[in-house]
C-alpha cells in the first residue's frame, strides 16, 4: 500500500481526491490546520513536522495553497518536497485567477459564477475566500494569494520539483498541476497524469 498525504483535507476523505487515489491502493493520512476537521495530523502546510521526511508517496492539496501569504508558498512547497519520497509526486488544484478575472472585467464580481453545495459562488468568493464561511467565523477560509497556470507551474519549478504538468478548466475556474519530486520520463508522467488530472 502507498501512502497519500491529504493536505488541507477539511471534512473530505480520499473519495473526494482523484480517480488514481480512490482505487484501494492508497492509505490516506489526513492533515489539516482546523481541529474541527478531525485530521490524523494537526498541522499547517508550512509546518508539517508531524509527518516524517521522505515518508509519503504522494500529496493531494485541493484549494489550500491560495490560503497562504505569498511569502509562505515556497515554505509550504519545501515541506511538500521534504515529506515526499524520492519518486513521489503531488497533485495541487487551486482557483485560476485568469478565468476568474475575466468575469471581474465583465462587471460580474458579485454575480454567481457557479452553484456549489455551499450555495452560489461569486468571483469575489474565489478571489478572497468564501464569504459565508468567514461570516460564520471560519477565517481559515480567507485567501491570501492566487495563481494563474503559468505562475503555479513556475512556482513549483522554482521550489525544486523536477517535472510538472498542468491544465486549466476555465468553465470551472480552476488549475490542476501534478509535480514530481524528481525529473520523470514523459511516459511515466503521462500515465500518472491520466490517473490524477481531470478529464
Amino acid at each position: 500500500m502507498k501512502t497519500l498525504l491529504h493536505v488541507g483535507c477539511g471534512g473530505n476523505r480520499i473519495e473526494k481526491t482523484t480517480r488514481g487515489f480512490n482505487n484501494g491502493d492508497w492509505i490516506e493520512v489526513r492533515l489539516d490546520i482546523d481541529p474541527a476537521a478531525k485530521p490524523d495530523v494537526l498541522g499547517t502546510m508550512t509546518d508539517m513536522s508531524g509527518v516524517e521526511s521522505g515518508s509519503v508517496d504522494a500529496i493531494f492539496s485541493s484549494h489550500n495553497i491560495e490560503h497562504l501569504y505569498p511569502h509562505d508558498v515556497p515554505v509550504a512547497l519545501a515541506e511538500f518536497l521534504r515529506v515526499l519520497k524520492d519518486d513521489g509526486f503531488c497533485v495541487i488544484t487551486c482557483p485560476d485567477l485568469k478565468s476568474v478575472c475575466a468575469l471581474v472585467a465583465q462587471g460580474k464580481l458579485v454575480d454567481a459564477a457557479y452553484q456549489s453545495p455551499a450555495g452560489p459562488i461569486a468571483p469575489l468568493d474565489i478571489l478572497y475566500g468564501h464569504r459565508a464561511s468567514m461570516a460564520r467565523g471560519n477565517l481559515f477560509m480567507a485567501h491570501r494569494c492566487g495563481f494563474t497556470e503559468d505562475v503555479l507551474c513556475g512556482t513549483l519549478s522554482e521550489a525544486g520539483f523536477g517535472t510538472i504538468a498542468s491544465l486549466t478548466r476555465p468553465s470551472l475556474f480552476d488549475i490542476w498541476a501534478i509535480a514530481f519530486k524528481q525529473p520523470t520520463p514523459e511516459d511515466a508522467l503521462t500515465a500518472i497524469a491520466r490517473q490524477h488530472l481531470p478529464v
